[in-house]
């Protein structure tokens, strides 16, 4: 399949530093920080307070509207219910949990023997009870996603397009039944007259395991792409499996379409099949700046720190951590931020590749222009964000960025265009 997406750009993928490594558990941490916003939409309502003792699976956290419940993700003593760093960059309240080691459980959610048996409404509500949210990084309750009746085409997100990561393949390579199973859960929710499995053909393993468990499920079309970043964002993915567009402003639904990230789909499956709330994920660490690239299984609200030590620790030449991939992630000034529901890699780079300017400058050469997925004109987003004109921001359509990061990948000037441009986004929001 040739894609058919506007823009795009070709990083090297530095996927080979952990592709190949099959996802191990992280050693228990001695205290997990569960951030009582680890979704858009409200933050919750804490249920527990210091001093109480709480198992794993356990709700602490929960709220009306559009809000996803969290867990405790280990046994022990709630020590605290304070504001914390936050990897996103941002402060929240948190539930701080000393870890006893005994990984008491105590779920809300019993098993399902025949899944098949529930109708959508009671699928629902199992999604929204395990506090499942989009884990390829976009974090939206996934029970509010799944809630908009029938659709058209149903995607499974694989493509995995950001450079390091390879959680998702290495959760397909370990886990490809329980993602399917998950996928076919949202086929009885949503109907559609299409489902299709998106991924992009560098992941030849995964690729092999998806299609021989595919060989049984005609109704799961496997559709391999040719790799080119931002495939893996679902307004692009959209529009190569459709050939349509989702309009400015617009949602998936507004072109009948239904998109999940494949790690989300295995969630689902746990939490229907077996009761488990989302209590852990895989997250890649890698990096040239990391000792011992792996895939390793992390309860969230586990620290970055961690996580890091648990691949090795940090070489002596490390620049820049990051919480998610070089392109769209999150620098840390410290690694004491937890690791949450959309956190899916931790990649350290080194001092060699500080791709950093001295001075920034912008020669209006167009490069920006001509990569950004979304049809927009960064150059001019980054200079009325750094005037602060919001109406020339809105004509300008600045709230249709994803935020890819390809016209900084592509700027010769190396201007931190996608900082500016979150910086505007704010100054249009706050201007309403």
């Amino acid at each position: 399949m040739r894609s058919r997406f506007w823009g795009g750009v070709h990083p090297a993928g530095r996927k080979e530093l952990s592709a190949d490594v099959p996802p191990t558990p992280c050693p228990p941490p001695k205290q997990v920080i569960i951030p009582l916003q680890q979704h858009i939409g409200k933050p919750c309502t804490p249920l527990v307070k210091a001093g109480d003792m709480v198992k794993m699976g356990q709700r602490i956290g929960d709220g009306e509207g559009m809000c996803a419940p969290v867990h405790a993700s280990v046994s022990g003593r709630v020590r605290t219910v304070e504001a914390c760093r936050h990897p996103s960059g941002f402060t929240c309240p948190a539930v701080v949990i000393e870890n006893d080691g005994q990984d008491a459980y105590a779920s809300e959610l019993a098993p399902i023997a025949d899944p098949a048996s529930l109708d959508a409404d009671g699928l629902i509500g199992r999604i929204h009870g395990a506090g499942i949210v989009g884990m390829g990084g976009a974090t939206f309750p996934t029970d509010i996603k799944a809630s908009i009746g029938k659709v058209e085409t149903l995607i499974a997100n694989a493509c995995e397009c950001e450079p390091y990561i390879t959680a998702d393949d290495a959760l397909i390579c370990s886990d490809a039944d329980r993602a399917i199973g998950g996928l076919l859960l949202l086929r009885q929710i949503l109907n559609p007259a299409r489902t299709v499995i998106a991924i992009e053909d560098n992941k030849k393993n995964a690729i092999a395991a998806l299609a021989d468990r595919l060989k049984t499920r005609p109704e799961i079309e496997l559709a391999v792409l040719p790799t080119r970043y931002p495939q893996g964002a679902e307004k692009q993915l959209i529009q190569v499996l459709t050939g349509r567009q989702v309009p400015s402003g617009g949602l998936p639904r507004d072109v009948g379409c239904a998109v999940f990230n494949i790690a989300t789909c295995a969630s689902i499956r746990r939490a229907v099949a077996e009761g488990e709330p989302l209590l852990r994920r895989i997250v890649t660490v890698t990096g040239r700046g990391v000792k011992e690239p792996k895939n390793l299984i992390v309860p969230i609200g586990t620290p970055i720190s961690d996580v890091v030590a648990a691949a090795g620790g940090l070489t002596d030449d490390v620049w820049k951590v990051i919480a998610g991939g070089p392109m769209m992630g999150k620098a840390q000034p410290d690694l004491t931020a937890p690791v949450t529901k959309g956190v899916n890699a931790v990649v350290a780079l080194t001092r060699a590749e500080n791709g950093e300017a001295a001075h920034h400058s912008c020669i209006r050469c167009g490069k920006c222009v001509t990569v950004c997925p979304m049809g927009l004109q960064p150059l001019y987003l980054y200079r009325f964000s750094g005037c602060g004109d919001r109406e020339m921001l809105r004509r300008y359509n600045i709230l249709d960025c994803i935020e890819c990061g390809c016209c900084a990948y592509a700027c010769p000037g190396k201007l931190p265009i996608v900082a500016a441009i979150r910086t505007g986004k704010r100054l249009v929001k706050e201007g309403k």
